[in-house]
């Protein structure tokens, strides 16, 4: 496989047992995304969408914040999904990545404080897009 520069989004109901490489995969019904690694080694990346985590937007070309930063794959890859292109960042060190995780615990735990049952108006609002694409 081979480095991936764009990325296109496919809504679906369920992840299909083979991801496409340039292909991010969306569940409303799950609030998640998956895609393979744009590096194009193969591994599968999943991404959980809500405040907390990683937001998506979608106006005919996707996007997706903040970085997808693969740092328990080999490859250690960093990048940003931006307008349907891919944004290659700089490598973390082990002192960044292990501060950039503190920081993503601290955020999800102040998530399930802030939301009764754990569940975010994103999440209930990625639903609803979802609903509405799929009458479409």
């Amino acid at each position: 496989m081979s480095r991936v520069s764009n990325m296109v989004a496919e809504f679906v109901a369920t992840f299909p047992t083979t991801l496409r490489p340039g292909v991010l995969y969306v569940s409303g019904a799950y609030s998640t995304a998956a895609h393979l690694c744009c590096c194009g080694c193969g591994h599968e990346v999943i991404t959980p969408l809500s405040r907390a985590q990683w937001v998506l937007t979608f106006d005919g070309t996707v996007s997706l914040r903040p970085s997808i930063g693969n740092w328990t794959l080999p490859c250690r890859s960093h990048y940003f999904i931006d307008s349907g292109s891919i944004r290659w960042a700089r490598r973390y060190s082990e002192p960044e990545i292990e501060a950039n995780r503190e920081h993503d615990r601290q955020l999800l735990a102040d998530a399930r404080i802030d939301t009764p049952g754990g569940r975010h108006p994103l999440i209930q609002y990625c639903r609803s897009v979802w609903r509405r694409l799929r009458r479409l």
